[in-house]
């Protein structure tokens, strides 16, 4: 038998790429005001509540009991990603890396739409004049002290409820993967005692029933994570009408050979987008423990 047989061994390898882990798509420009605008910033118009008076005598002047007027403004940025290939490694590679690089830069300015998103939702809103609007602390966060509860969700619920947000107006609850996990050992999410048989038959892609506790359940690996003892995480709910997001470019993707780099491919995506929180008492801040 020939002892250097060993040499004449081959390798085999994948036609298809495998892109790692990561999340691909966004998974909270559906849940959001979108407006497809060509402006550097965007005016969202706001009313408040009017009040009414009683009317004590006949032929009184009429009342001035009218809301007052204000505005908050998107601003648009362009959030952008690229890379290249050089002529000969194409030649050189089974799979074709201009497409797979495309599709992998198209990701990231996806997941950039999703932190714009959580960043606007308890960042400093811009008003009509530019000055900053901070987040309402006060009224709109709830610091848990401790890790997601169940009485923890329902205090959610009553904040939306004590700003008179609609029962039937569609919320979202942004939780991170440990909240994820808390909420599907709890009773009153597991148990048919308290769900349908037939919704935890149905369970949602993150384990939580759908609709629980009027809630779209989403997970993101995207949420703020504040590092302390214990860690804490910044979850949001929202509905809707509480974050806006003007869309002047949606997703430009270009492959193009660059005359100037040895003909080299140019693979390039971007998009222009501004986001800012439209209605404070939409949006609800909940911190809890990460541990």
């Amino acid at each position: 038998m020939a002892t250097d047989i060993d040499k004449v061994y081959i390798s085999t390898f994948e036609r298809t790429l495998r892109h790692l882990a990561q999340q691909s798509i966004t998974r909270l420009r559906p849940y959001v005001t979108e407006r497809a605008t060509n402006g550097t910033d965007h005016g969202w118009e706001r009313l408040s509540a009017s009040s009414s008076t009683s009317k004590a005598a006949g032929l009184v002047a009429t009342p001035s009991t009218g809301g007052t007027y204000s505005r908050r403004l998107s601003i648009a940025t362009t959030e952008h990603a690229g890379d290249s290939t050089q002529q000969e490694d194409i030649v050189q590679m089974l799979i074709d890396p201009n497409s797979n690089q495309a599709m992998s830069l198209a990701m990231a300015i996806r997941r950039a739409w999703d932190t714009a998103i959580l960043a606007a939702a308890t960042g400093a809103a811009t008003d009509g004049d530019g000055g900053a609007v901070a987040y309402d602390t006060v009224n709109q966060q709830i610091v848990a002290g401790s890790e997601i509860t169940f009485d923890l969700v329902t205090q959610v619920q009553e904040k939306f409820l004590e700003n008179d947000i609609e029962l039937d107006v569609e919320k979202v609850f942004v939780i991170g993967p440990k909240q994820v996990r808390k909420l599907m050992q709890l009773t009153e999410q597991t148990s048919s005692d308290y769900v349908h048989r037939e919704a935890l038959q149905r369970l949602s892609s993150t384990g939580i029933c759908a609709n629980w506790m009027g809630f779209t359940w989403i997970m993101s690996t995207l949420l703020n994570i504040n590092a302390g003892s214990p860690d804490t995480i910044d979850c949001v709910a929202f509905t809707k009408r509480g974050i806006g997001m003007q869309v002047n470019r949606d997703m430009l993707v270009r492959v193009a050979e660059d005359p100037t780099q040895s003909f080299a491919w140019r693979i390039y995506c971007a998009s222009t987008f501004g986001v800012v929180r439209t209605e404070d008492e939409h949006v609800v801040w909940l911190q809890v423990d990460n541990t």
